[in-house]
């Protein structure tokens, strides 16, 4: 004869993890731009020499690690934004050079109000290019603020006046709460040349101090996209990482960086395809420090990303309060169950 036994009650801390495993769920939607980070590690590590490899004290020392995006930004990430945020296009995130320049990889559609964009065939992997300096810090304000609808002139950075020139432009720098942000130059710089194991910089982002050879793509080491007849797809030099594992900051494209430079200008290193901007290997190398204006855009310009490494987030803070209030309970009750075995 088959037995019957009451339903047990589930343990405090499972109610627990399943509170927190559902908060979890909702708290943490799917974006639409995910990001291949790698992570920059060696706090605290030596300045590089020349001092004058950079435009300010302390080339390539980075007091604190961090994480940079393995590869440049590409027209399919850059076109989420647009399609999220630039339906009118106010702060012209959108340049038209992106359709009408053979090494541009982003078409709009539509009317005022109402644009849709899409990459042209064959670019979607290849680096977003006429961004200029507040483009890019707007891309990053959105990725900051959760994507979406997320603001463009908060978050990483404060723009100001709601037009394409901030009218605090010159002024820009990070907020102290970034999340993803544009990278400093010596963050740019640590990423590109820093041998972590040995202590050491190299001279060239592929680790070498050899110059870098200007070649197709491919597995072959110390090669990069320079004098060519055009942009290539992100980390298609496969045999040229550099030491801590990013691809292109030596070639494809010129890279943004915050560096604020004399006359208003801001920091771009790394070299490109575009032998007609004055980019050979040479270009590549640590002590090729550069700058532009920031409402520049070109065919050679364009950026990476930079992110803190974050605390623990809300939901796991919350799983660990929750969690300990669960076993808080469990032994309250354990405790008052001894009370009552020692009391009969």
């Amino acid at each position: 004869m088959p037995t019957c036994t009451m339903p047990r009650a589930f343990p405090p801390w499972l109610s627990v993890l399943a509170l927190a495993s559902t908060i979890g769920a909702v708290a943490l939607p799917a974006a639409a731009v995910n990001i291949e980070w790698v992570t920059i590690g060696n706090p605290g590590n030596a300045a590089d020499t020349p001092a004058n490899n950079c435009w300010t004290a302390g080339c390539g020392s980075v007091a604190y690690a961090y994480r940079i995006s393995k590869y440049e930004v590409t027209n399919a990430q850059y076109v989420e934004f647009l399609n999220a945020k630039a339906a009118a296009d106010p702060l012209a995130l959108y340049n038209t050079s992106m359709d009408s320049n053979a090494q541009g990889g982003i078409v709009r559609s539509g009317v005022s109000g109402g644009y849709t964009y899409a990459t042209k065939a064959g670019f979607e992997d290849k680096p977003v290019n006429f961004v200029s300096f507040y483009d890019a810090l707007r891309f990053t304000n959105w990725m900051n603020n959760g994507q979406g609808s997320a603001s463009t002139e908060t978050g990483a950075y404060t723009l100001l006046g709601g037009s394409a020139l901030p009218s605090n432009g010159s002024l820009v720098t990070r907020n102290v709460a970034a999340a993803i942000f544009l990278p400093s130059e010596h963050e740019w710089y640590k990423a590109a040349y820093y041998d972590g194991a040995a202590g050491t910089y190299f001279d060239y982002p592929a680790g070498a101090n050899a110059q870098t050879a200007c070649a197709a793509p491919g597995a072959t080491s110390n090669t990069g996209n320079c004098v060519s007849t055009g942009v290539t797809d992100v980390g298609a030099y496969t045999g040229a990482p550099s030491p801590y594992g990013t691809f292109d900051q030596g070639g494809n494209v010129y890279e943004w960086n915050e560096q604020l430079v004399p006359g208003s200008l801001r920091g771009v290193r790394g070299g490109s395809w575009n032998f007609f901007s004055n980019s050979s290997s040479a270009s590549f190398a640590a002590g090729m420090r550069g700058s532009t204006g920031p409402g520049a855009g070109r065919n050679d310009l364009g950026c990476r990303v930079a992110a803190a490494i974050p605390e623990p987030g809300s939901t796991l803070l919350l799983f660990t309060g929750l969690a300990g209030l669960g076993t808080w309970s469990l032994a309250r009750r354990r405790s008052k169950r001894q009370v009552a075995d020692s009391s009969g």
